[in-house]
């Protein structure tokens, strides 16, 4: 896939693998083209019904630092001018990552091979499955330099590990480890960093090589299912059920099963 530079983007059958490729400030996500970058993989992967999972990682040797703080001090790009300049800014920068990353239709798996830590822990929550790395370490780090989780990390963190320890982790703005991430349920698994990506891949392709369309509803319904009460939810799992039953890959799935073999699914 051409036209990034920022991020490294690669391209296995169905997985997508997107590298942030900023190294130089440890991958920090708070600049212009970085965020452009990431808003335009979204948009591009939703429009291409060839894509079925998105693996998203960091260049060595930090997942991402999150924002720039020498911008931060220097009161330059998305952290310059007053109050009302910076919500501006906030709204048409950073903010704009969990929106586009909430929009995503594929799921997202972040293999976290460093430190993720500020806004760079909170693009790991916006993902559906995080494989760490043994050298990966995450911090809501916001507290520590005066600032609070400006790109909806309060509301990401609760989600991802409960409200307690959602808390604890902004409050005292620790920075933890790996084991400890999988301790409380934050990651999914830690693996020896040489296997991460092969690890985050082979998961990946098993998931893309389940039936496109029924993938894509079952993301939808998942992320659906936090926002409502279940009589309402109820109603779009029906419908999309439906919509299931008629394609040709709930047919091909069932002939697989009763003649033994694999499935070959095409997204009809």
């Amino acid at each position: 896939m051409d036209g990034f530079t920022e991020i490294r983007v690669e391209r296995d059958g169905r997985v997508v693998t997107a590298i942030l490729n900023r190294p130089d400030i440890r991958n920090a996500i708070t600049g212009g083209a970085m965020i452009d970058e990431l808003c335009g993989l979204v948009e591009e992967i939703n429009g291409d019904s060839g894509i079925s999972v998105l693996v998203l990682t960091g260049c060595d040797p930090a997942f991402s630092s999150g924002g720039n703080i020498k911008e931060m001090a220097q009161k330059k790009g998305m952290f310059a001018g007053n109050a009302a300049e910076l919500v501006t800014h906030y709204k048409t920068h950073v903010q704009r990552i969990p929106l586009a990353m909430e929009s995503i239709e594929i799921p997202v798996i972040a293999a976290i091979n460093g430190p993720a830590v500020g806004a760079g822990f909170d693009l790991t929550l916006m993902c559906d499955i995080r494989i760490a790395s043994e050298k990966a370490t995450f911090g809501e780090t916001f507290l520590n330099v005066g600032l609070i989780p400006g790109d909806g990390g309060a509301w990401l963190l609760p989600r991802a590990v409960g409200m307690a320890k959602a808390c604890e982790l902004t409050f005292t703005a620790d920075v933890i480890n790996a084991e400890h991430a999988l301790e409380m349920g934050l990651v999914s698994r830690v693996v020896a960093h040489e296997v991460l990506l092969t690890e985050a891949a082979g998961m990946a392709q098993k998931i893309a090589a389940k039936p496109p369309q029924a993938l894509r509803m079952a993301k939808k319904l998942l992320k659906m299912g936090q926002r409502m009460e279940l009589p309402d939810f109820l109603e779009p799992c029906a419908l999309m059920q439906a919509q299931c039953h008629g394609s040709e890959d709930h047919q091909e799935a069932l002939s697989a099963i009763f003649e033994k073999r694999r499935p070959i699914f095409t997204g009809r």
